[in-house]
């Protein structure tokens, strides 16, 4: 350590880390020391009350319609499906025709997927009581 230089040029690299995590620690810290003094003991209520607008809360078991796993399985399918395409398009002259029938085996594969979520239902919302 007898050889240490402030004119290293990774030295103003070192002190922003430093400094970065010398404040995330001190406002964690103040965050947490202020919110155990401000804060309510009893917060059982508040949690039970109505937040803005809706329904009053009621406990209810812990039931999640398979409904909502099909809209999430078709958002990811077609969210992959705009991710694959846009690099595609911008390199579409470098690809060639082999990219082109690729990317045409693709969305034909997708829109299998798409008429068979649509024949089994998926698309439609059902009212479950």
């Amino acid at each position: 350590m007898a050889h240490m230089s402030f004119a290293h040029p990774y030295f103003g690299a070192f002190f922003m880390l430093f400094l970065a995590f010398a404040v995330f620690a001190a406002i964690t810290f103040l965050s947490r020391f202020i919110n155990k003094k401000l804060a309510r003991a009893n917060g059982e209520k508040l949690k039970l009350t109505i937040y803005e607008c809706g329904f009053p809360t009621t406990k209810q078991p812990n039931r999640i319609s398979s409904h909502f796993y099909l809209f999430a399985l078709l958002f990811i399918l077609f969210d992959v499906e705009i991710i694959f395409m846009f690099p595609w398009a911008v390199n579409f002259k470098a690809l060639g025709m082999f990219g082109f029938i690729e990317m045409v085996l693709f969305i034909l594969l997708l829109g299998i997927g798409f008429i068979y979520a649509w024949n089994k239902g998926a698309l439609e919302w059902h009212n479950i009581k």
